[in-house]
């Protein structure tokens, strides 16, 4: 049995986007996900079952794996052009601020319970307006530590837009 290694593992990868690209066509199963308020109800979900199943060889957490099922429903685009803490930090089309404010991703990274951060995760997805790197929110997802969180305010910090000072 293989250990989780992605974002690097070219069969993970497949895996999840297959899954993720799947939810169309099984509108029902997208909506199930999309209607749970934690990540106990997204274990409780068919579709959390179908991705556990295909990621069966990894030995992988499921209680990470449902918090990334239950944001990945809310994901409409996949955007792997730039990284997730740069989408956060970039405005939207026209505007000038960044997606997600430098309040709102700092308290970002003060999560620390599970469920909290898949909630959370959810309202940033919406932010984004469902235009994510969804390997990235993935990984984010999993691996949610101090590193990552190191990871995650480097590049919203060095994507985010200059402020014009008065």
């Amino acid at each position: 049995m293989n250990t989780l290694s992605f974002p690097s593992d070219q069969e993970f990868h497949r895996i999840l986007l297959n899954w993720w690209k799947n939810l169309d066509e099984r509108r029902g199963e997208r909506a199930d996900l999309r209607h749970c308020h934690n990540i106990n109800e997204v274990a409780f979900t068919s579709s959390f079952h179908h991705l556990r199943r295909e990621l069966n060889k990894f030995r992988i957490n499921h209680e990470a794996l449902a918090a990334i099922a239950g944001v990945l429903s809310h994901v409409k685009v996949n955007d792997t052009n730039s990284r997730l803490p740069a989408q956060m930090a970039t405005p939207k089309l026209g505007g000038k601020k960044a997606s997600v404010s430098d309040l709102r991703f700092r308290r970002l990274l003060t999560i620390e319970d599970r469920n909290e951060l898949f909630t959370t995760m959810i309202r940033i997805v919406r932010l984004l307006e469902g235009r994510v790197n969804i390997f990235d929110l993935a990984y984010g997802i999993y691996w949610w530590n101090d590193h990552t969180k190191k990871l995650w305010a480097y590049g919203y910090y060095e994507n985010l837009p200059a402020e014009k000072k008065n």
